[in-house]
């Protein structure tokens, strides 16, 4: 028997989400509450903001980076000043939102358009006793591998002793998220809305492969970018994380 004309389809997700379990984990054993400070709170929101309404893909990628450490280690001991491979991180970022121009931009409010930017700020996520923020360093283009150090060097400090004004963390084009100093293959950052991309990395390792018909051992950097989909379709965000790759395979040209 056929349904009737004016029966509705039923939907197969709810409309609204049901909400979250309320259990009381009591009954189960010893239990301890630990308020969440207000600035943890403040990014959790985001966070899931974020993650709620950004349909989110992550492109991971391999940097093969032979001489990184070399020139970055050389140049920490010109400019006197302990050198990191995010300085790095940041110009390679850099030099790919200028080939890639769609990376560089925003969704407008009504979604019909896209705001694109002429300038080149960087967020670099830091963690501080309180939770992570995001300092953000402003034309990136126009400074130099020291220059860069030297100013995350000391946001990062103010970040973890003092805090950051809003105004300070606010205006990045595109934002990068090292945990290359504790471990990982892999992960997906979340983006840091209205940026449309985020650039995840993990630790540098070894891998044995055939390079001219001998088995050697390559030092690579694990790549993680994850990417607005109503944006950047997935074969721009493989052409942009290669451009990365490429651009760390070749450090002095950073520096």
């Amino acid at each position: 028997m056929s349904a009737a004309p004016d029966a509705k389809p039923v939907p197969v997700w709810p409309a609204t989400l049901p909400p979250m379990p309320v259990v009381d984990f009591a009954l189960f054993g010893e239990v301890e509450t630990v308020p969440l400070p207000r600035h943890q709170k403040l990014v959790a929101s985001f966070l899931s903001r974020n993650w709620a309404q950004i349909p989110h893909v992550t492109h991971h990628d391999e940097a093969e980076a032979p001489t990184l450490d070399t020139v970055r280690k050389a140049l920490g001991e010109q400019l006197g000043i302990k050198l990191t491979p995010v300085p790095f991180l940041i110009k390679a970022a850099v030099k790919a939102l200028q080939a890639f121009p769609r990376f560089n931009a925003s969704l407008a409010p009504n979604g019909d358009g896209l705001v694109m930017k002429h300038y080149f700020h960087i967020g670099v996520a830091v963690e501080t006793p309180n939770g992570l923020v995001v300092p953000v360093i402003r034309d990136c283009d126009k400074k130099s591998i020291g220059e860069i150090a030297l100013e995350l060097a000391e946001k990062a400090e103010r970040a973890r002793t003092k805090g950051l004004p809003i105004t300070e963390m606010s205006g990045g084009c595109f934002s990068i998220s090292s945990l290359g100093n504790l471990g990982g293959t892999g992960f997906t950052p979340i983006i840091n809305a209205p940026e449309l991309a985020i650039l995840g990395v993990t630790r540098a390792g070894e891998k044995l492969k055939l390079v001219d018909g001998q088995v050697r051992s390559v030092p690579v950097i694990p790549l993680s970018l994850s990417y607005d989909h109503r944006v950047i379709n997935g074969a721009d965000a493989a052409r942009f994380t290669r451009f990365i790759a490429d651009a760390l395979a070749d450090p002095a040209a950073l520096a």
